[in-house]
This record gives C-alpha cells, structure tokens and sequence, in this order.
C-alpha cells in the first residue's frame, strides 16, 4: 500500500511539474531547488526527485548536482531539430497503430477527436494540454512497441511546451485540434496512408509555427 501511495505521489508531482513547465510557470532558464518544488506543491522530497528524474529524461528539466534544477530556456533552433526528429517516428508509431489498435482504444480516440475539438471551441489551454497528452500518449499505446514511447516522450513534451509558448489564441487552438483530430480519425478507420499523411501534415503545421516564431522575433 505504502508503495502505491509513493508512486501516486510522484505521478501527481510529475504533472503538476510538467504543467508549470508547458505553461511557464515555472520561468524558461530558471534555477529552482527540489526544496522549492516540494514546499510549492505541498508534497514530500521523495516523490518529487522522482518526478524530476522523469522530466530530466524527457529534458524538460536540467539537473545540476549541489546547484539546483534548471528549466530550459525555449528555442526555436531545437524545436525544428525536434520536429525534423519527431516527423519520422510519428508517422512510423501512427503507422503501427493504425494497425494495431484495439476496439477500446479506437473508441477512445474518437471521444478524444471530439473532445479536443470542444475544448478548442471552448479556448481552455489547461484542458487541451491534457487532451494533447492522451493523445500522444493513446497513440504510442496503441502502437505497441514500448521503444516508440522511449523515443517519443521527450520529442511530444517539449514541442508541447514550444506551441503553447508562440500559439494564437483562438486559431491555433482550432487549427491544432483539427490536425490532431485528423490522425485519431485515420487511426480508427485503420487507414495507414491517412494516417501518415495527417500526421504529416500535423508536423508541417508545427514547423509554420516555428517559423512564425522566428518572424515575430
């Protein structure tokens, strides 16, 4: 029971952490201590060094010894690195579960692509962020190959957070949830070529993203 209780607590500091980090709260380039985080989120040292240890892979997180916990600045020289990465093996982990996946997760997705489109009508950024998560995270499920969500993991999180720094509010809400609805979609009907195709078409969007960003500067 006590350990249950102590991975619980570490998945609650996980993403709690995470969300701070998507959403700048935590500010990019920031030094913080795991004092600081633990006395924040009212939670123990213990589930909250485990957590960072989990966002460090992911990188969304720099652990210095005897100097503290880095939050890495946002650039968009790495998220077109990331991109150009994740274009591939999305579309490999789309192709893969558009083969794979069960009825349930099937079923799952289409409330998922219905879901994100609500909430992008809706304009709540926490809940979409949520959405985006089950999504990735449904997908590399499906896929059925746990290397997918080694590989993926740290690619998803951080150009999550990219695209929450630099969207529009309202038409890259819209534009993200359509994209992403497109790929759930072509998964269910076990459309191999849809499927890459949408989640080619998804990585172009993220990278115009990119792009505007450097415009803008």
């Amino acid at each position: 029971m006590q350990v249950n209780n102590q991975t619980n607590k570490t998945d609650v500091a996980y993403n709690q952490l995470e969300r701070m980090i998507i959403f700048r709260e935590l500010t990019p380039g920031s030094m913080v201590s795991e004092k600081q985080l633990a006395e924040s989120l009212d939670l123990g040292r213990t589930p909250v060094r485990e957590a960072l240890q989990r966002l460090s892979y992911e990188r969304m997180v720099e652990i210095h010894a005897r100097r503290g916990i880095q939050i890495p600045l946002i650039s968009v020289e790495s998220q077109l690195k990331i991109l150009e990465i994740r274009r591939d093996i999305e579309a490999l982990c789309v192709k893969y579960a558009a083969t794979r996946a069960s009825i349930a997760e099937k079923q799952e997705m289409q409330m998922l692509a219905l879901s994100l489109q609500e909430c992008a009508e809706q304009k709540d950024d926490y809940r979409y962020a949520d959405l985006l998560k089950q999504t990735h995270k449904l997908l590399v499920s499906a896929a059925q190959n746990e290397y997918l969500q080694l590989a993926m993991a740290p690619l998803q999180g951080l150009s999550r957070r990219f695209w929450f720094a630099f969207k529009n509010d309202s038409s890259d809400l819209k534009q993200g949830a359509a994209l992403h609805s497109a790929v759930l979609k072509a998964v269910c009907h076990t459309d191999v070529e849809e499927a890459i195709a949408a989640s080619h078409q998804l990585n172009d969007y993220l990278t115009d993203v990119a792009y505007r960003a450097i415009q803008s500067r």
